[in-house]
């Protein structure tokens, strides 16, 4: 089944059309008002209230006329639409006659019904089932599914109030629950062709439900339901399951299954959108045989071409059911997967699964499987406005269980190959990380983190231990050890620099100026400290980690220096400054 995404925005617009006051809605045949009932003899004051859903999804009955004794009352009346409640006459024989679009007499009728409605009730009239002789299976026979308790708006105030139908020809008996463990059944034994017993008096809220298996073990869909994002307070609502959960088995139709929406007031069903969740993908295999890959959700390709130290954005992505996710060789199809991975994402989470491990059969020392490791945790903004989130993954194979300080404080506690640390929350500014042993006295290697200077208030990004301590036991793998970053936009991994300040001497350069800033051609800097300055070195570096001006020289305390950038694009750059004592990080921005 096609999973299809509707936004909540476009909902809410649909719904507050829908539901604006009608001032006056006549069922008609060539554009007169006509009364329902016998054209001859209308009774006012002996009347039921009607509504009726079109739910057939047989392409033969795409859009029917409908009849009410010898009056066409719903022309070209099409699938998933609704009339609104109308009255009708109660009390009397009425013959309710479907025919082909565009009929001219009932006797044109695919099919009768004859029913006699009860003084003051409110029906919900449903078109299910199939017309055709063939091309579906099952089968089910076209037929009027009749609720006589129906509503037009909620029993008490606060509420929305819910009656479902079963009109998919091909689903099975199901139940319908809220997710979690704890999940309340709110329809056990639903079956084709039936309604919920009564309405479901909800409490107006937006939803999730999951329409599982007779056994409530197995989620075969789930949707969103909305009801307070679509303002549906006080309303009554009729939830159609509608369309085919196997289309080939149904002459291919496009009308998949879903749950649809019809208001009191008629027109076209509204679809709920299924759950979903939000999902980073970040390829952290640094073995050569995976530096590309592709990656399937299900059927569909959704990365191609997966660079390793890449990283997708977040994407909604189906929650509540099993996902079926193939990563392969670039081009090579789904019928021939590196790895699959089955895995069922909650609905409203947010999720980070980094690939990791090795792929080749040979030449890696370890040799830790390929995997998805999966944070369900994940953020894609700051908790707390001023700070940068961080959230810190080990995912190189051959390093050892490592500690994560700045200064005296310890960020990550012990952290393991394959392991997530949580968010650290810390105010944004340029950080100096060490990566320590798991003593967390023995400092194995420093690291810049720029958060400030990279503009990262706000953000929460996820820093990744990617690549190898020891090439020479990984097929002499060019992908050295380092931290790098991960922001929720994707694209490339930026690297975190290596930090080569001395311990215990000040981390900072007295003064240095840099201008203009933005720039358009040339870059200036000034660098002033009363510290002797042996050797300066001068770079300036995109965001992915790439050094575009490399410079080094300047023996003197008040070293100057100019960079031509006349052939950079608009953007955001990073000029370093290092000597073998001190170090300053500057944002600059380069305009055209």
């Amino acid at each position: 089944m096609k999973k299809t995404f509707f936004t909540y925005a476009l909902m809410t617009a649909m719904a507050l059309f829908l539901i604006a006051p009608i001032a006056t809605f006549n069922l008609s045949a060539a554009n007169q008002p006509v009364p329902i009932g016998s054209p001859t003899s209308p009774d006012t004051t002996n009347v039921a209230r009607v509504q009726v859903i079109h739910n057939s999804a047989d392409a033969a009955a795409a859009e029917v006329d409908v009849w009410l004794n010898n009056t066409k009352l719903l022309p070209n009346f099409a699938f998933r639409t609704a009339s609104p409640f109308v009255d009708a006459p109660a009390g009397v024989p009425l013959n309710i006659v479907i025919a082909p679009p565009n009929s001219t007499s009932p006797a044109q009728g695919i099919d009768s019904f004859q029913v006699t409605l009860a003084q003051n009730e409110k029906y919900v009239v449903v078109a299910n089932g199939i017309v055709s002789p063939t091309g579906y299976s099952p089968a089910p026979a076209f037929n009027l599914d009749i609720f006589p308790l129906g509503r037009e708006s909620a029993s008490q105030q606060g509420n929305t109030d819910v009656l479902v139908v079963h009109g998919s020809t091909d689903a099975p008996m199901v139940k319908v629950v809220t997710p979690g463990a704890a999940g309340v059944t709110l329809i056990d034994s639903f079956a084709y062709g039936n309604f919920s017993h009564d309405y479901l008096e909800l409490p107006t809220a937006d939803y999730t439900l999951n329409i599982t298996d007779i056994t409530g073990s197995q989620v075969v869909a789930s949707y969103k339901a909305p009801l307070q994002t679509l303002l549906l307070e006080g309303a009554a609502i009729v939830v159609v399951a509608s369309g085919f959960l196997d289309p080939t088995n149904n002459s291919n139709s496009a009308n998949d299954f879903g749950l649809w929406v019809a208001l009191p007031t008629g027109m076209s069903l509204i679809p709920l959108p299924e759950s979903s969740a939000r999902l980073q993908v970040i390829h952290n295999s640094a073995d050569a045989a995976a530096a590309e890959v592709d990656v399937y959700l299900g059927t569909d390709p959704v990365l191609t071409n997966f660079a390793f130290r890449t990283a997708s954005p977040f994407v909604d992505v189906p929650a509540e059911v099993e996902q079926t996710i193939t990563v392969t060789a670039p081009g090579a199809g789904i019928g021939q997967p590196v790895e699959t991975f089955h895995v069922t994402f909650e609905a409203n989470k947010k999720y980070i699964a980094v690939a990791n491990g090795i792929v080749s059969a040979t030449g890696y020392d370890p040799a830790e499987p390929f995997t998805l490791h999966v944070f369900d945790q994940a953020r894609e903004q700051a908790h707390t406005p001023g700070n940068t989130d961080v959230l810190v993954m080990h995912g190189s194979t051959d390093a050892p269980t490592v500690d994560v300080k700045v200064g005296n404080t310890t960020l990550v506690d012990d952290l393991v190959y394959g392991a997530f640390d949580g968010y650290l929350e810390v105010p944004t500014a340029d950080l100096v990380l060490d990566v320590t042993d798991e003593t967390g006295n023995n400092v194995l290697v420093q690291y810049s983190a720029p958060l400030a200077t990279l503009g990262l208030q706000d953000s929460a990004i996820a820093v990744v231990a990617s690549g190898f301590l020891d090439p020479t036991n990984n097929s002499n793998s060019p992908n050295t050890f380092g931290l790098w970053v991960a922001l929720p936009s994707g694209g490339s991994l930026i690297p975190l620099s290596i930090f080569t300040s001395v311990r215990g001497v000040p981390t900072a350069f007295s003064e240095v100026l840099v201008y203009p800033n933005p720039a358009v051609n040339m870059i200036n800097y000034q660098v002033k400290d009363p510290v002797v300055v042996s050797t300066l070195r001068t770079e300036l570096i995109d965001l992915s980690g790439r050094v575009l001006f490399s410079h080094q020289g300047h023996a003197a305390d008040n070293a100057t220096g100019q960079i031509d950038v006349s052939n950079l694009n608009t953007g955001i750059y990073i000029l370093r400054i290092t000597s073998d004592l001190l170090q300053h990080s500057e944002r600059v921005m380069i305009r055209r």
